[in-house]
C-alpha cells in the first residue's frame, strides 16, 4: 500500500461507523466512505464539533452541518489548493492522491535534471492536484477534464502554487474524443495520468460503466506516449477493477519495445485514533527502465 502521511494540513483524524472523521486545514468535516463497514465508539470529541457534516438520503445528500467558509486552502509542500464544499460530498481534493503526486514528481525532477522536457497528460484531471504537482516538477503539462468549473479550479490551483506562468494547456472537453483527435495530430506525452470516474456519460449522453471501457481507454491513450516514456499512471475508485486487473490492462496495452516496471496496489491515509492505513483507492503505476 501507498501510504500519503506526509501531509500537516490534511489529517484523518477517525473512521467509524460508515464515516472519517478529517481535518482540513483547521476545519473538521465528517464524510461518508463506504470502506468503512465497521462500527465502534466514537471517543474523540470532534466526532460531536465539526464545521461540516455531509450525510447521505436516497440517490443524493447534503451539508446537513455547515460552519464551514464557502472556500479555503490548504497546503501539501510547495503545492497550494483552494477548497469548496461540494455536492456528493467533495472537497475539491483527494489526499490519498499525494502519495501518487510524489512518484510522478520524482520521475520528472530526475528526467529534467538530465536535460529532458517532459511532457505530461492529465485526463479527467479534475482540480489539477496531479496538474500542479507535475508541472512544480518542471514539466509541460495538458490538462484535460470535461467539466469547465473543474478546469477553472484547476487553473486556481496552479495559480495559488506560483504557476500561473508556466506552460498548462487546459482543455474542456471528453477525454477520450480528445485523445482521439491527439493520435491524428501526431501528439506525443512522456507522461500519462489517468483518472477516470466510475460512471460518466460520453459525449452523446449515453451512460457509461468504467468497468466495461477501460480496456478501449486505456490502450486509445498509450497510442499517444513518446518513444521513450517516463511514466503510465492510472487510479481508480471502482471497486469492480482490482488494481491487478488495471495493472493486467495496462500491461497487455503497452508497445511491445517499450521496457518498463508495473506495479499496482492501494492508496492508503493513516489514521491517528487507530493507528491504522484507510485503504482509498487504487492505481498502477508504470516506469520506464533506466
Amino acid at each position: 500500500m501507498w501510504k500519503s502521511d506526509r501531509w500537516t494540513d490534511y489529517e484523518l483524524i477517525d473512521a467509524e461507523g460508515g464515516e472519517r472523521l478529517e481535518r482540513w486545514g483547521k476545519y473538521i468535516l465528517i464524510r461518508p466512505d463506504p470502506q468503512i463497514i465497521w462500527k465502534g465508539e466514537r471517543k474523540n470529541p470532534l466526532w460531536r464539533n465539526a464545521h461540516g457534516v455531509y450525510r447521505r438520503a436516497g440517490g443524493g445528500g447534503s451539508w446537513v452541518v455547515n460552519k464551514m467558509p464557502e472556500e479555503w486552502c490548504v497546503s501539501y509542500g510547495d503545492y497550494t489548493f483552494k477548497l469548496r464544499p461540494m455536492g456528493f460530498k467533495h472537497t475539491g481534493l483527494f489526499p490519498e492522491q499525494a502519495a501518487n503526486w510524489d512518484w510522478t514528481s520524482s520521475l520528472i525532477r530526475k528526467a529534467v535534471a538530465g536535460g529532458r522536457e517532459i511532457k505530461v497528460l492529465n485526463l479527467f484531471a479534475y482540480t489539477g492536484g496531479a496538474t500542479v504537482a507535475a508541472s512544480v516538477a518542471g514539466a509541460a503539462v495538458c490538462h484535460v477534464d470535461a467539466s469547465k468549473g473543474m478546469v477553472q479550479a484547476a487553473k486556481e490551483n496552479m495559480k495559488l502554487s506560483g504557476r500561473e506562468d508556466a506552460f498548462c494547456r487546459y482543455i474542456v472537453d471528453d477525454c477520450r474524443k480528445f485523445v482521439e483527435r491527439e493520435i491524428r495530430r501526431g501528439s506525443r506525452y512522456d507522461g500519462i495520468i489517468m483518472d477516470p470516474p466510475s460512471y460518466g456519460r460520453g459525449p452523446g449522453g449515453e451512460v457509461w460503466k468504467l468497468e466495461d471501457c477501460a480496456d478501449e481507454l486505456i490502450a486509445l491513450t498509450t497510442k499517444v506516449l513518446s518513444d521513450k516514456p517516463l511514466f503510465f499512471l492510472v487510479n481508480s475508485y471502482t471497486t469492480g477493477l482490482s488494481p491487478s486487473t488495471m495493472e493486467y490492462l495496462l500491461l497487455r496495452s503497452l508497445p511491445k519495445h517499450i521496457s518498463g516496471h508495473a506495479e499496482a496496489g492501494e492508496l492508503g491515509l493513516p489514521v491517528t485514533e487507530s493507528g491504522l492505513v484507510l485503504p482509498c483507492g487504487a492505481s498502477v503505476r508504470w516506469s520506464c527502465k533506466d
